[in-house]
């Protein structure tokens, strides 16, 4: 906003700013990364990806192949609410998992 006197912004300017900051922060995507570990048998990391995340056999193994030799593999790009579910998930199955900007 300007003014005769100079340009200020008002408390009701700075409050809806950060509103939509807070908004486009929630609308912007997020990554689910597997980690590798010590622990779970490959064929077991392929079929939470299956069955929890629905890829395809072959993208699944792929997948698991990223974890197991580059020691991480992004497994879902999403809204923040949907990747903190996946990621939580993904610890209910014993695996890994943390989340971090697309």
């Amino acid at each position: 906003m300007s003014s005769a006197h100079g340009s200020t912004l008002t408390r009701e300017d700075t409050d809806l700013d950060t509103q939509l900051r807070g908004m486009l922060a929630a609308q912007r995507p997020y990554n689910v990364v597997v980690w590798n570990d010590p622990v779970n048998l490959m064929s077991y990391v392929a079929w939470v990806f299956r069955s929890y995340f629905g890829h395809s056999k072959e993208r699944a193994h792929k997948l698991m192949l990223e974890v197991h030799h580059d020691g991480r593999a992004v497994v879902a790009t999403g809204p923040k609410e949907k990747a903190e579910r996946d990621v939580t998930a993904m610890h209910n199955y014993g695996l890994q998992a943390t989340l971090e900007e697309a």
